[in-house]
């Protein structure tokens, strides 16, 4: 059972999170006291590496080295390391680890989309999403386990909020995807192909740690690869979760590491107004923004952070986003909402916020994905097609998003750890299974 108990929330529409006990500098805790490199950047591996009893100069050029190791190459076990001396080896293992978030349950959907249910080392449950697509595959990134937001359509938001994800259990969802993909320079990709179709592959990372002895060329790009895309619009409140949010997506972004550009990643906020300035300056990524109404009353019901930072509080906001350009447009989510939200008076009342405000924008239109005990019905496929005409006749993009994953719960709202569907014994035989499964 976890050992951490509920992070204790202030307030409905405002919370803010506190640090976990034991939780130093980032650092994701580990119960057989080594320490976990897995989302430290280069600095930080020298300083614990100094700590441990290497001099200054050796420590920097071992941090180097094991920077690109672990997310370059994607090597969880250190004797892969061909270019660190034998003798130090074993001496890193001992000491430190390069972990990755445990797999407890992985499923497809018939339209390819893969979740999978994941568990921190001190037993909290969160999910990560892969949607493959004709041109791109995106993996939706938690940045939390539960959330506090209580938006009415979501059923992520009927959960409590447990703890912040630390660095480490943020890059490492992405390290977990190339592994299941086969994705890390020079390594090929064992057990088949996923490929578009969004075909299984095998979920253990056996490619993780492999040796290599050439010295591949060039950094990780999109070209022919199945994970091209990261949006922070997992489970939680990324801006809730900032300094957090912030260092995961520096080691995903740095050319030596993940090597991911930022323009192909995007984080998703309800509203934290700010921390939304703050985020474009330190991160840079593509914003999106979780509007789903245009007025007052119905925003304050659906979204209840808006009762803290209002509509036109958050579109001035938007508006001062640095980066944001025509050629780098904020992303409006909107989901559709049967009589709620999709009028066509609603429309229009979108259309002269994003004029009023001169926001570079697109609207991304979601019908709304049910799941039991939900208050709401999704709009009609009429209803949403002549929503998405008033916003196009005005020349602002407004596609309508098709919903993926719906049959695993995978589908945007949806996502609510199945660990909160299936017994902790039904939990642990599934695990049992699998890791007889390995062998």
């Amino acid at each position: 059972m976890a050992d951490t108990a509920l992070m204790p929330i202030p307030g409905q529409v405002d919370p803010v999170t506190v640090p976990r006990p034991g939780l130093v500098d980032g650092v994701t805790p580990r119960a057989d006291g080594r320490i976990d490199l897995v989302g430290l950047p280069r600095a930080k591996i020298a300083e614990l590496l100094t700590e441990a009893g290497l001099d200054a100069k050796a420590a920097k050029l071992r941090a180097k080295q094991l920077f690109h190791w672990i997310y370059h190459r994607g090597v969880i076990d250190f004797a892969a390391m061909t270019d660190i001396a034998k003798p130090m080896r074993p001496w890193l293992a001992t000491r430190f680890a390069i972990g990755r978030p445990e797999i407890v349950e992985a499923q497809h959907s018939s339209d390819g989309t893969r979740k999978w249910l994941l568990r921190t080392a001190d037993g909290h449950d969160f999910e990560m999403v892969f949607i493959p697509d004709a041109d791109r595959g995106t993996l939706c990134v938690s940045s939390q386990v539960g959330c506090t937001l209580n938006c009415r359509f979501c059923h992520t938001g009927t959960m409590r909020l447990v703890r912040n994800l630390t660095p480490g259990e943020i890059v490492g969802q992405v390290m977990l995807a190339r592994d299941a993909l086969g994705e890390w320079p020079g390594s090929p990709r064992e057990g088949g192909d996923l490929g578009r179709s969004g075909a299984p592959s095998p979920e253990v990372p056996a490619f993780a740690g492999t040796h290599y002895d050439d010295e591949d060329s060039g950094h990780y790009t999109a070209d022919g690869r199945l994970l091209t895309n990261i949006v922070m619009m997992g489970m939680g409140e990324p801006l809730y979760n900032f300094e957090h949010v912030r260092d995961a997506l520096k080691i995903v972004m740095d050319g030596d590491g993940l090597g991911l550009s930022r323009r192909r990643i995007t984080l998703s906020t309800s509203g934290v107004v700010p921390m939304m300035a703050r985020a474009g300056e330190e991160i840079g990524v593509n914003l999106a923004v979780s509007l789903h109404a245009t007025h007052k009353a119905v925003r304050d019901e659906i979204v209840p952070l808006n009762r803290k930072y209002g509509i036109e509080e958050l579109l001035e906001a938007c508006a001062a986003y640095p980066g944001a350009s025509n050629a780098r447009r904020i992303t409006f989510e909107y989901v559709m909402l049967d009589g709620v939200n999709d009028s066509d008076a609603d429309a229009r009342e979108l259309v002269r916020l994003i004029k009023r405000y001169k926001l570079p924008a697109k609207v991304n239109l979601i019908p709304f994905n049910p799941w039991p005990g939900a208050p709401y019905e999704c709009s009609s496929p009429e209803r949403i097609r002549r929503f998405s005409e008033i916003v196009f006749e005005a020349g602002i993009s407004a596609p309508i998003r098709t919903p993926r994953g719906r049959d695993i719960d995978a589908a945007c709202g949806q996502l609510k750890t199945a660990a909160e569907k299936k017994s902790r014994a039904e939990l642990d035989r599934l695990a049992e299974e699998k890791q007889a499964a390995l062998g």
